[in-house]
């Protein structure tokens, strides 16, 4: 009895529920199905939120009964707060799709804020126009427009009804009818919302711990998680956005209050022209210069015969993600060190400080509308005002399908460059989706060239693709170091981080982000390629320098430690500089730990498994 009185008084909440905040819970869940369906790319590949139709009757049901349970007068004004967000929020979402191809994300949400009334009032001129009715965002425009209409018809009900039922009496039976069934519809939703609850429970607990983190890098360390939070409605994606930015502001802080804290004794100015080349996504067990039956890398190979590049044979990545790497690259922070990566200065700033002229030309960080968690988190503090005025003197302002088009960018800026400079290029490099990494007329290796027969013709190709994307950023960085063979120079090249792609037994390309870092996947995604190439006026220059290169060669290295390389290379004297750090000096502590992530020291790892079956190419 005592079950199926506490039943009861449940249904009764239901009824009650239903009949006070219908019209909430019927035009706020086909809303949220706009949202959901109105925003998945018209591509091949992409699909919806599988869950989102239970999630969201799970996410409307417990919101109506918040509502339910507060004063009449109180619940009505809070839902129509609800309504006005909802709307607006599904409007600039799905229009932001429409026109930007992207979703409310961190990087939207701060052009947003640095947007003035100017900019704003020339933006809607310029993007609100009347073909936006007819797109995806008419959707959310025709729910709307339902909504009012039904209000306005609810308005009027009684007389409605009245007319209706004096016209047609037999809805009188209907009524009744309706009124005896309320109870088991009632039943059916509290069972209903009990399934989807089980079904959606997962990932409101991976959004709970997405929100939980207190630096950005950990952020984008969990939305590497294969069961990482689904943001799948527009309250979601705003509500992150502004918990990244309040997280990368912090970050930021700390960089921006050290700008004035940069001290540089004194500079020799070592090397006129020091060039930095970050690739993306390079598995050295890839590249024929070290090694690899497939020619992937002729032009690397030829120079290095010829004695002008050194290619470093044990040098690791400190992270399989680019934004970590990235601030382990500009920070003088290294592994092990105390506080944070953004409590020590970037290496730019340094170099700025001494009176080098310093061009950043980027393929992947410049602030734009669609960037994902991963670019926002990787570039920000390069692309705040201050910390960028503080690092660069010249920077490029687009974006390139293809890498070439960064060195139209350095032809064009090049005037800029000054008696002694610091140039760093970023490249796309191998960044998945690797077959949209070179034009299809540079397509040279194919699924036919490959004795793989484990393999399935899709990841034959996709290997192949792979190759292709190294083979075209061969001739990238080519054409980058003709860009100065004339000149005093000593160019650096450094991936990010390494790369699956269907080595050994392993079926998988990209990375796997692991927890448990194997001497396999150590092998896979943090062994990179790393060489110094040296103009033949800077090895007559500097011949010291020549020999220091050769002698390192074979070292152990983590590039964590890059930016002291380059303070020497520059002759920068600065308290920062740690000179066991710097590989190609006689005192470089190579026994330092190689930690990656922070955690697993990478010269201690079981070599066996690591080269099992890695003689199929």
């Amino acid at each position: 009895m005592k079950v199926l009185s506490v039943l009861q008084r449940g249904l009764d909440k239901v009824l009650r529920l239903t009949k006070r905040h219908g019209a909430f819970f019927v035009f706020m869940y086909l809303l949220g199905l706009v949202c959901t369906y109105a925003t998945v790319p018209d591509k091949r590949g992409y699909h919806a939120y599988s869950l989102a139709p239970y999630e969201l009757f799970v996410d409307i049901v417990l919101l109506g009964l918040l509502l339910s349970m507060l004063p009449h007068k109180l619940g009505l004004w809070i839902k129509r707060t609800l309504y006005i967000g909802a709307y607006l929020l599904a409007i600039m979402d799905v229009y932001c799709f429409v026109k930007f191809d992207t979703t409310i994300t961190p990087t939207m949400l701060l052009l947003v804020g640095e947007t003035d009334s100017r900019e704003a009032t020339e933006f809607l001129r310029s993007y609100i126009t009347s073909d936006l009715i007819f797109s995806r965002l008419g959707w959310v425009l025709l729910v709307l427009a339902l909504h009012i209409a039904w209000t306005a018809i609810w308005k009027r009900r009684q007389k409605t009804v009245e007319w209706m039922t004096a016209k047609w009496p037999r809805l009188m039976v209907l009524e009744e009818c309706f009124g005896r069934t309320k109870p088991w519809m009632a039943l059916a939703a509290g069972i209903c919302l009990v399934v989807c609850t089980a079904k959606t429970f997962g990932n409101k607990v991976a959004l709970a711990r997405l929100m939980a983190y207190d630096n950005i890098g950990d952020v984008e360390h969990e939305m590497t998680r294969k069961d990482k939070a689904v943001l799948y409605q527009p309250f979601y994606r705003l509500t992150f956005s502004v918990y990244a930015n309040a997280l990368t502001a912090k970050q930021v802080k700390k960089l921006v209050d050290n700008i004035d804290k940069v001290a540089v004794d004194s500079c020799n100015y070592r090397s006129r022209n020091i060039v930095l080349i970050i690739g993306e996504s390079f598995n050295r067990h890839h590249a024929s210069l070290y090694g690899y039956d497939k020619a992937t890398t002729p032009r690397q190979d030829r120079r290095a015969q010829r004695g002008e590049l050194t290619a470093f044979s044990d040098v690791v990545a400190p992270w399989n993600l680019t934004s970590f790497v990235f601030k382990h690259l500009f920070s003088l922070y290294t592994v092990g060190d105390k506080g944070e990566w953004c409590d020590y200065p970037l290496f730019p700033e340094l170099f700025r400080k001494a009176g080098y002229h310093v061009a950043f030309l980027t393929n992947q960080f410049l602030p734009q509308a669609k960037e994902a968690v991963y670019d926002f988190s990787g570039g920000f503090f390069l692309n705040n005002p201050q910390l960028s005025n503080a690092m660069f003197d010249t920077r490029n302002n687009q974006l390139f399908r293809y890498d070439d088009g960064l060195l139209n960018d350095y032809d064009r800026l090049k005037a800029e460059n000054k008696e002694n400079n610091l140039i760093i290029f970023h490249l796309k490099g191998q960044h998945v989706d690797y077959r949209t990494r070179f034009p299809a007329n540079r397509r040279h290796f194919t699924p036919e060239d490959y004795e793989r027969p484990e393999l399935k013709k899709k990841e034959l190709r996709v290997l192949a693709d792979y190759d292709n994307a190294i083979l075209y950023n061969d001739s990238i960085v080519d054409a980058i170091i003709q860009r100065f063979e004339d000149d005093n120079a000593i160019v650096i090249y450094v991936p990010d981080h390494g790369e699956e792609c269907y080595e050994g037994n392993v079926h998988f390309y990209g990375r796997m982000h692991s927890t448990e870092i194997t001497a396999r996947l150590a092998r896979e995604e943090f062994d990179i390629p790393f060489w110094i190439w040296c103009s033949h006026q800077y090895m007559v220059e500097h011949p010291e320098v020549a020999i220091q290169i050769t002698r390192a060669k074979d070292r152990r290295f983590m590039t964590d430690a890059l930016p002291h390389l380059l303070l020497y290379l520059a002759g920068i004297s600065t308290p920062y500089y740690n000179e066991t750090l710097n590989v190609l000096s006689p005192t470089y502590n190579e026994q330092r730990p190689r930690l990656l992530k922070s955690t697993t020291d990478y010269d201690k790892l079981e070599r066996k498994d690591a080269d099992a079956g890695m003689d199929k190419k």
